[in-house]
């Protein structure tokens, strides 16, 4: 007789998300179930901040008296990010730490026949004792992750080995011509002295029998005990890499000595080997490899981190499907199901927990810290696509910012944070063998000045090259740089990449504009400088999807766009890049005119329209016309192409492949608004703006030309040489933030040569200097000095006052995207006049509408 109640893969357990009451302050409750955030909104709303404190969960629970010769447990898959549970009133445990699984037994709690309250206290307020301190992502407070009613016979698999599978699979000499294979397996036992019987079996993926070991288990009253299972050697193995993710199965079960089974678990076997070299990079079964690949968060548009296990689950195919093998799980351990897909699917796993940015010089932190490392390891171990374990990211980040620590301070703290990171790699080190130790630094020089940089068997670099720092090219003169300085160090690129908005787009890509051609051009060029330096083991782009970061005021505030696919994982034009460099398997072509709406030219002036594929040399085609003939390199070739006014029809083909896109262009000739009815400026910059809700693309600036637009005087504001963002911040009362956050200063003058008739005019105005905050995630050394003097001018059109003494200042507290609306009647044209009173005028848009 089977005593399983719910026979799963990983124990007798069943899900119990439904039906959990939450309250914020244990008076006003409301039914939600797991997962769940209380963050999914706050953290991405018009007032800053987002709310950081407690949140209260309980759930009623029945349990039979038929049941009580059972030992019960809970399991909380994660918990942001500290919880405190109660059983029936008692508390059972307190957990510390957002993203890593934990058990507690409660059997001695439960009250047979009656209905159990179990509650969890959660705090996701900041504690100086619990990483992460501070990054650039959003703490969602909650209990996101799957929670679990555990029930077990009296002689189980471990579930208190820091909630572990309760066994940990090692290999041994694994070659071509062989493998070894052994198993650590830990026994609980909860009643008298008793033997038992551990069987375990390891089949191949056709479910044939390769081998199989039979132990007895004598086990004390109470005892806890450690077995250990060798394997005869596996003759010639199918090896597991990403392109033949080949995977044998483990069975492991637990009986009496009547023959009943009492505990079942099962893991996947993958047979490879690793190696890193300094001179020649990373080695899967004894053959290079270039890691290639992403780092990802976990959260998602409208779900916050409390997101579905299937959503997440399209995340890990759209990686492969994009030619990834590696993927870096940022910065905290993931789902553990995604694991289990990257070993299915073939991908190569970093992975890490959060100690970012910072570290407290406290017994509290290293100790949450160690545990942390202790559960992450213990819980991912059985996982063959985990190559690397993690435990630091930009540790040094707030050190570098820091103006108000003393130097001795400072010193200290280095100290500290070195101290601590010996520790952890140690840790590591003893935990996880065959697995490669790794952490991330930014670009400063203080990681091989206290020699951090040297405790982990791998250094990854984030560099931001092109973006906060430098220029794009700058990055393979630091890798060179940094290999010849340090020749014993592997090297590995593990975070890079601009900000990207789809509505952003530009004939003339430059640094920090957020353009999804720029994005274009860095990637391109950072893909061939580490594919031609040998000593990299590889890249991890930043990042697979734009995420949550609340206090950031990109292109769309609270988001951080670096993201190859958006916040709702609709793929960016760069992720079919990737693919055409990736994934060679199938012939494939994409033509990025996608996000390419309501697209206006000017007289004959084209776009440059990017098609990517991994073919050789592809066909084009306009209009049903045959227009050139191209070869393509790094998997791209940009082409000007002759579009016409209205619907225009582009083909790409080869002898194997075909792609079909269409395209609307708005040509217009003349600035006659006979063909068209409404023209938009984004004044003060050189990109183009689709916004969605006026369903308009707004055409770039110009200084003023004779029989169109532009403007007579003034500077694009906040624009430098390595900065083409006006405002790194939120403009509250519009979803249009990129129009408003570049402006033009100083214009008094601004013609539109239309041609007679009645007018409505759009005037867009931003006050940029409320409230500036400084945003370290920028990096950016140069900070820019504010002028906080009040700037007061008036509003005419054709000698119509539109506004008087507009003050913006005064009138929005805050940085409000503020519109001024108007009819008028020209005979000739319009003329923009900002006639200043005090300071200099600005604005970021005009929007023009012949009505007759």
């Amino acid at each position: 007789m089977c005593v399983a109640f719910f026979f799963l893969s990983h124990g007798q357990s069943k899900t119990i998300n439904s039906g959990w009451q939450y309250s914020e302050d244990k008076t006003n409750w409301q039914t939600v179930n797991i997962p769940h955030t209380w963050n999914v909104k706050d953290a991405f709303d018009d007032v800053a901040g987002y709310r950081r404190g407690l949140g209260f969960y309980q759930k009623q629970l029945f349990v039979s008296s038929k049941e009580k010769d059972q030992i019960f447990y809970l399991k909380f898959n994660a918990v942001n990010q500290e919880a405190t549970v109660f059983v029936n009133g008692k508390k059972v445990t307190n957990h510390k730490g957002g993203y890593t699984a934990f058990t507690t037994e409660i059997t001695s709690h439960i009250n047979f026949d009656s209905y159990n309250i179990i509650e969890v206290e959660v705090d996701n307020s900041h504690n100086e004792n619990i990483p992460p301190l501070d990054a650039d992502f959003t703490f969602y407070g909650g209990i996101y992750r799957d929670v679990e009613l555990i029930k077990v016979p009296k002689q189980h698999f471990s579930l208190k080995d820091f909630a572990s599978d309760g066994f940990y699979v090692n290999y041994d000499n694994v070659s071509n011509e062989k493998a070894g294979v052994n198993v650590t397996v830990l026994i609980d036992n909860f009643d008298e002295k008793t033997n038992t019987n551990v069987d375990l079996t390891i089949v191949d993926a056709e479910n044939n029998l390769i081998t199989e070991k039979h132990q007895k288990a004598k086990l004390n009253a109470k005892e806890s005990k450690t077995i250990k299972v060798t394997f005869p050697e596996i003759k010639n193995p199918k090896l597991w890499s990403p392109d033949d993710p080949y995977l044998y199965k483990l069975q492991l079960t637990l009986r009496d000595t009547n023959g009943i089974i009492l505990d079942q678990k099962y893991a996947n076997i993958g047979f490879r080997w690793t190696t890193i070299d300094s001179e020649n990079g990373f080695f899967l079964n004894g053959k290079p490899l270039k890691l290639i690949g992403i780092n990802r968060h976990q959260d998602y548009k409208n779900y916050g981190n409390a997101v579905p296990i299937e959503l997440q689950k399209q995340d890990i195919h759209l990686i492969k499907n994009m030619g990834a093998n590696v993927i870096r799980f940022a910065h905290y351990p993931h789902a553990r199901e995604l694991y289990k897909l990257c070993d299915e699917l073939g991908i190569l796993v970093w992975t890490e927990i959060p100690i970012v940015n910072k570290v407290t010089d406290s017994e509290a932190f290293f100790e949450v810290s160690t545990t942390m490392q202790k559960e992450h390891i213990k819980q991912y171990y059985n996982y063959p696509s985990v190559v690397m374990f993690g435990y630091m990211n930009e540790i040094f980040l707030r050190l570098a910012f820091d103006r108000k620590s003393t130097k001795e301070e400072k010193e200290a703290l280095k100290k500290t944070t070195l101290k601590l990171a010996n520790q952890l790699e140690e840790l590591t080190r003893k935990l996880a063998p065959n697995h490669i130790t790794v952490m991330a630094g930014h670009l400063n020089e203080v990681y091989n000045e206290t020699g951090i940089a040297d405790v982990p068997m791998l250094l990854g670099w984030n560099l931001y090259f092109g973006w906060y720092d430098a220029q794009i090219e700058d990055l393979g003169t630091f890798l060179d740089d940094q290999h010849q300085r340090y020749p014993n160090r592997s090297l590995l690129l593990s975070e890079y990449g601009p900000g990207a908005d789809v509505r952003i787009f530009t004939k003339t890509p430059k640094k920090f504009d957020f353009s999804t051609n720029y994005q274009a051009k860095l990637h391109q060029s950072y893909y061939k400088q580490i594919t031609n330096r040998p000593f990299m083991t590889g890249m991890t782009a930043w990042n697979f999807a734009d995420f949550g970061s609340e206090f950031r005021g990109d292109a769309i505030p609270h988001v951080n766009q670096k993201g190859l696919v958006q916040y709702d994982r609709t793929p960016k034009d760069i992720y079919y890049w990737y693919k055409s460099v990736l994934d060679t398997k199938e012939p494939f072509i994409h033509i990025a005119t996608d996000n390419l709406k309501k697209l206006t030219l000017l007289e004959d002036e084209t776009f440059p329209i990017q098609i990517y594929s991994n073919q050789p040399s592809i066909s084009v085609f306009l209009n049903g016309e045959k227009y050139r003939e191209y070869s393509l390199e790094n998997g791209f070739v940009s082409v000007d192409l002759p579009l016409q006014n209205g619907q225009n029809r582009i083909e790409v083909m080869t002898h194997e492949v075909y792609e079909e896109k269409y395209v609307h262009i708005n040509r217009i000739k003349t600035f006659d608004f006979e063909n068209f009815k409404r023209f938009g400026i984004n004044i003060g910059s050189h990109l183009y703006f689709y916004d969605e809700e006026q369903n308009i693309t707004f055409v770039p600036d110009q200084v003023y030309k004779k029989g169109w637009f532009g403007y007579k005087n003034g500077t694009a504001y906040g624009i430098t040489k390595d900065k083409n963002q006006g405002l790194p911040h939120n403009i509250k009362n519009t979803d249009a933030e990129p129009l408003f956050q570049t402006l033009l200063e100083g214009c008094n003058e601004y013609k539109m040569d239309v041609p007679e008739g009645n007018y409505k005019v759009i005037l867009y105005f931003v006050e940029p200097q409320i409230k500036p905050t400084e945003n370290i995630y920028n990096l950016s050394k140069n900070t820019a000095t504010i002028d906080k003097k009040q700037r007061i001018f008036d509003v005419y059109i054709n000698e119509k006052l539109i506004e008087k003494q507009l003050n913006l200042a005064q009138a929005y507290p805050e940085k409000y995207g503020v519109t001024l609306q108007t009819k008028i009647q020209t005979k000739k044209g319009l003329t923009l006049k900002l006639n200043a009173i005090e300071g200099l005028p600005v604005i970021s848009g005009i929007l023009i509408e012949k009505l007759d």
